[in-house]
């Protein structure tokens, strides 16, 4: 008796294990990822997406007007500036001689201004008197007239020769951030030389070209998401700004230029972004279903598909029926079973199993 109770005390403590351990295998089976995608129209994808580069929308090089040796240089890679702040200095040596000489000339010419205009005055009252000739008095005047504009000629000199000084400073002309510096303190630069280079306070934008295709489905003002691959997880508003009405030769493509309308700090220039473009109203040609060819499989019972069903929280795939057409570029045209906008499985099709849990990928 006691021999009989202890085996089926043994065979439940077995069964009982059996059922832990099934329930802990089945606990650590992981929810499969699958890749997918969405049944489109042939010719008419709801959403197009196009590689591109951003960058700042105003990039300004900075330079000196003049030439000279750097004596003061406040510019650091990355250093954000505000506008009309000094950032370098010249030694202006050249320049200050030039604006001492021209100040010596413009008093000069007033010196000489003052001369003529005295003997005018002098040969005006003999000539009243009769004790002076027309000439005499008629070439004081034209002396008097030169001396005149000879002094104010010196006074824009004066001018010329200060701003050239000014020259020598270099103001930041917009707020923003120094994005490249390409000299050194006392380095000798010449006018117009580029020493930095500033990405202004500005919006960013994306350069890309898009194809003869669909280029006439893109308008200016059209909204648009960009994505960053240094930024994960997050898309960004945008709004196309440009559009060329020419093709590039050289890529054969149509440049298109993208402004993003969401400001982050993390959006840098040079950064990789990818623009998705909804074109949600083009119907394709002839309505025509179409699905990657990879997501088309075949058993016994013909061809078939694993949509995905999903929502918040699960998503399981479901093994559906399929009539396909002609294989094109875009894949197998779809003539029964699905609808537009499902979501498909396109790879692992044999290991998928109906009703089984996934995660989309």
């Amino acid at each position: 008796m006691f021999k009989k109770i202890y085996q089926i005390s043994s065979l439940a403590f077995l069964l009982s294990f059996m059922g832990c351990n099934e329930k802990t295998v089945k606990e650590k089976i992981p929810v499969r990822p699958v890749k997918y995608a969405e049944v489109a129209y042939l010719g008419g994808e709801t959403t197009r997406q196009f590689s591109g580069t951003a960058k700042t929308e105003k990039v300004i090089n900075l330079s000196f007007r003049s030439s000279g040796i750097i004596t003061k240089f406040n510019l650091k890679l990355g250093q954000k500036v505000r506008k009309n702040q000094l950032l370098g200095t010249l030694d202006n040596v050249s320049a200050r001689l030039s604006y001492e000489s021209s100040i010596e000339g413009k008093n000069s010419s007033e010196s000489q201004m003052n001369t003529t205009k005295l003997n005018l005055n002098r040969i005006r009252l003999l000539y009243e008197k009769g004790s002076a000739s027309l000439s005499d008095y008629e070439a004081a005047k034209n002396s008097y007239k030169t001396a005149v504009a000879s002094y104010e000629s010196s006074k824009r000199s004066v001018a010329i020769q200060k701003d050239k000084i000014d020259f020598g400073y270099l103001y930041a002309p917009e707020n923003g951030v120094i994005a490249q510096v390409t000299a050194e303190i006392d380095e000798n630069v010449g006018p117009g030389q580029i020493v930095g280079v500033l990405n202004a306070d500005s919006s960013i934008e994306i350069s890309l070209g898009l194809p003869e295709s669909i280029i006439n489905s893109v308008e200016k003002g059209m909204k648009v998401t960009v994505s960053f691959t240094a930024i994960e997880n997050k898309k960004f508003n945008a709004i196309v700004t440009e559009v060329a009405p020419a093709i590039n030769n050289n890529t054969s493509t149509y440049p298109v230029t993208v402004t993003i309308t969401d400001k982050d700090e993390k959006i840098k220039s040079g950064m990789a972004a990818n623009v998705f473009f909804e074109f949600a109203s083009v119907k394709g040609i002839n309505g025509v279903l179409t699905v990657p060819a990879n997501a088309v499989g075949e058993d016994s019972d013909g061809r078939f598909v694993f949509i995905i069903k999903d929502d918040k929280d699960t998503a399981i795939v479901q093994k559906q029926k399929v009539t396909i057409g002609d294989l094109t570029s875009n894949g197998f045209e779809i003539t029964s079973g699905l609808n537009v906008g499902q979501k498909i499985a396109t790879a692992g099709l044999q290991t998928l199993l109906d009703g089984q849990k996934v995660k989309l990928n």
